[in-house]
């Protein structure tokens, strides 16, 4: 068993569509944001630093942490604060391909073992209507780049290239071989002390 330090829906989902053993534990690590640092480095840097954040309570365990970005054109966009800036992440991203930055930390006996997965995202041309509805409907506000493309946002787009889970909001192919490599044991009962 180990420890996600992420309160994220979409991360626990994912982790137990593959039957992993885990509690959570929600960091309160502050994360880097801005364009003035390479996507790939920030989310790198606050996966790390929401896994260490737990780890330091509770030493003996593994900790995952991860983050989340799109981006485009140099500029990163994370979760809409409005409606408006909803709409507005959306009509950037109409007829484009973006991409979606994962990454991923494991802290396991005081080691770090971390690594970035992009996906590569294309939609097609979105109508103001298109946009205004989705928008409506309120998926996309708690979603890095405004869309949730497990949800009704499937519909937008047109192509995908590398990790569908990635997109999701954890790569879980990627998640498994650097658990591998940290000795984690996504799936046993060490840890039992835990209340879930």
């Amino acid at each position: 068993m180990f420890i996600l330090a992420s309160g994220s829906p979409r991360r626990k989902e994912l982790l137990q569509q593959i039957n992993a053993r885990f509690v959570i534990r929600i960091s309160a690590a502050e994360e880097l944001a801005g364009d003035d640092i390479d996507p790939a480095v920030m989310v790198e840097k606050n996966a790390a630093a929401k896994a260490k954040a737990v780890a330091r309570l509770y030493p003996n365990q593994a900790v995952l942490g991860a983050d989340t970005v799109v981006a485009l054109d140099g500029h990163t966009y994370g979760k809409p604060h409005s409606r408006e800036e909803a709409i507005r992440m959306l009509r950037e991203f109409s007829g484009r391909t973006h991409q979606v930055l994962t990454g991923i930390a494991w802290v396991q006996n005081e080691h770090l073992f971390s690594d970035v997965v992009i996906t590569e995202v294309e939609f097609a041309p979105l109508a103001d209507t298109e946009i205004e509805r989705y928008v409506k409907s309120g998926e996309p506000m708690d979603k890095a780049g405004a869309y949730a493309i497990q949800g009704a946002a499937a519909e937008f787009i047109t192509c995908i290239k590398g990790s569908y889970s990635n997109v999701v909001g954890l790569p879980l192919n990627a998640t498994v071989r650097l658990a591998r490599k940290a000795g984690v044991n996504l799936y046993g009962d060490d840890g039992e002390g835990f209340a879930t």
